[in-house]
């Protein structure tokens, strides 16, 4: 049964940091690409971060291009997203997602991911 774990989440204030991780029970979490999302209330999901399977490409959404950073550790089975000079407009539930797409085209679509986890939330406080 595959299954994604985010952590990392909580309240900090706006300028500060966090790492969330997703912990993946994926028996070729390899061949993924993995995906960061988010959902701020009465919002769609929206991209934040993905990273190929290789982890040699990422993507990120212009609204955190140049803060956030994407990573995988292939040993651990985890991809880790690093969030800096956190802004108010950055509160929202945090999902890890996984899917078989490669290349920024399909993979900021949620359609294009097959697992989800079930998010952590994310307050970032003025």
């Amino acid at each position: 049964q595959a299954q994604l774990v985010e952590s990392g989440g909580g309240l900090v204030q706006a300028g500060g940091s966090l790492r969330l991780s997703c912990a993946a029970s994926l028996r070729t979490f390899n061949n993924y690409g993995m995906g960061w999302f988010r959902q701020a209330p009465g919002k769609e999901r929206e991209f934040v971060a993905a990273i190929t399977w290789t982890g040699s490409s990422t993507y990120y959404a212009d609204s955190v291009l140049g803060r956030f950073t994407i990573s995988r550790d292939h040993a651990e089975n985890t991809v880790n997203l690093q969030m800096n000079s956190l802004k108010l407009e950055d509160t929202a539930v945090y999902y890890c997602a996984a899917g078989d797409s490669a290349g920024y085209s399909t993979m900021k679509y949620t359609s294009s991911y097959k697992y989800w986890g079930q998010g952590t939330q994310v307050t970032v406080s003025s």
